[in-house]
């Protein structure tokens, strides 16, 4: 998995204890469990009704779109 995210860009952070301050931690902690929320705000996805991964991908784009403009209407 930290290899396909070194591959996309993204490096991993996971906060050791005594090496690296857990405020910046933090900052990016709380935008991913902000994005969590507002996805499971979502009833189709609270739960996860669908069977198939596909179904649940195309539900979750959907969702992902909603939010993305909601945020931009404003």
């Amino acid at each position: 998995l930290r290899r396909w995210l070194r591959q996309r860009g993204i490096t991993h952070r996971i906060a050791r204890k005594g090496v690296e301050s857990s405020q910046r931690l933090g900052r990016h902690r709380w935008t991913v469990e902000r994005t969590m929320a507002w996805l499971a705000g979502c009833r189709r996805l609270h739960r996860r009704y669908e069977r198939k991964a596909d179904h649940l991908l195309a539900f979750t784009s959907i969702a992902c779109t909603l939010i993305c403009y909601r945020r931009l209407a404003k």
